[in-house]
């Protein structure tokens, strides 16, 4: 019998790929399954980023790169989050990455063992609890609650920190609530953490250039005052319709930025060539597509807010950013894994449970609208006739 190590039964998993799963057996065996699970664009990567990436093959660009991103790639970072944010960032503390995940390992693995304690949103996404249980170090949910929008609150985050805590994750806009945190909360946060000048912060800004009503993403990036002890993950993913490239960053700090490469180093080596140069022609290239993405799931989003308010026993709050809405089920009777498996079962709808996001998501179950409008309208009409059974 073989004896694993201990730490490989403390790992999670992220079930929207496990629901993905099922789905895709289900439609396998014939049956018309509409996907409302999986958190990814439904667009194609714009022409442009494609044609890049094909060029980089032909240019022969098919050898290992430096470890932390081609230098290109890292100053096209930078000259982006000075646009956006209208900050300084220098190209050496950007690490590019293969996705999201390898920053949340990596900051978990540099300050979680075991005695410290990790903060993490909950519900929030599955693998920041995940590896913070790998990592040996306690994790600390912060609440996030419906009658605050799925805002963070920055009295609670901070009456929460001990002299164990090393690290608070936030993330906002956020999966999977949808949830955005507004700016005076996130300044009350900063002025708070003036107390606790050991504690590091990873900031999950995935969704950045996905903000809904008029709202603007508030970088934390945009605070000196944090800057020597703050970890900032973005990537291209979702703005780009970006996820199969796998191809992420995040802005380090002086003092761990080493760490960060060395860890790339060890792991992966560097990120596949050709897709670095994609990513490069996505930030410096036309950005007409993200703004029609954005628009387009604007549209969605306010058509599925306003049908998930008119099933019975559901009501659901405006989704502010992302591509989630995440409605309160609790007035159907079923717990939040009891929906997920009936929609998928017996309506032929993929969603996830909303306890997938951790414990404080019973009552929930999280629906995205990377869909279009004709299969919303048909899952969510579906979903209708089995509640009214």
């Amino acid at each position: 019998m073989l004896h694993t190590a201990e730490a490989i039964s403390r790992l999670g998993t992220e079930s929207a790929f496990e629901v993905l799963a099922r789905a895709q057996a289900l439609a396998a065996q014939g049956k018309d399954i509409i996907n409302l699970g999986i958190g990814q664009p439904d667009f194609r990567t714009p022409d442009h980023i494609v044609e890049a990436g094909i060029k980089a093959l032909r240019d022969g660009h098919h050898g290992y790169t430096p470890a932390n991103g081609i230098p290109a790639l890292r100053e096209a970072v930078a000259a982006d989050l000075h646009r956006r944010h209208g900050v300084e960032v220098n190209p050496g503390n950007v690490v590019v990455v293969p996705g999201g995940k390898p920053t949340m390992f990596f900051s978990v693995l540099m300050f979680g063992e075991p005695g410290t304690e990790i903060m993490y949103p909950n519900p929030g996404f599955p693998i920041y609890e995940s590896v913070i249980r790998f990592s040996g170090a306690t994790a600390v949910p912060i609440a996030l609650e419906e009658k605050n929008g799925f805002a963070f609150s920055a009295e609670t985050v901070l009456s929460q920190i001990t002299p164990r805590t090393r690290l608070i994750i936030i993330n906002s806009p956020a999966n999977p609530t949808g949830g955005v945190t507004p700016k005076e909360e996130i300044d009350k946060l900063v002025k708070g953490l003036e107390k606790f000048p050991d504690v590091a912060i990873l900031s999950d800004e995935i969704y950045s250039q996905m903000l809904y009503g008029g709202r603007e993403h508030v970088s934390l990036l945009q605070y000196p005052e944090i800057r020597d002890r703050l970890i900032m993950l973005d990537g291209w993913s979702k703005t780009y319709a970006m996820t199969g490239w796998r191809l992420g960053y995040a802005v380090w700090p002086d003092a761990l930025v080493q760490h960060a490469i060395r860890l790339c180093i060890n792991d992966h080596s560097c990120v596949n060539a050709a897709t670095q140069y994609a990513g490069l022609a996505a930030l410096t290239g036309p950005q007409d597509a993200v703004g029609k993405m954005v628009a387009e799931f604007d549209r969605r989003r306010k058509f599925i807010v306003e049908r998930l308010n008119a099933l019975p026993g559901f009501s659901c709050v405006d989704a502010a950013g992302a591509f989630y809405a995440f409605p309160n089920i609790s007035g159907t009777g079923l717990t939040a894994r009891e929906a997920q498996d009936r929609f998928l079962n017996e309506a032929g709808v993929a969603t996830i449970a909303g306890t997938s996001f951790g414990a404080w998501g019973e009552g929930y179950v999280r629906f995205s609208y990377a869909n279009n409008i004709e299969n919303i309208e048909a899952a969510l009409d579906r979903i209708g006739r089995l509640l009214a059974g």
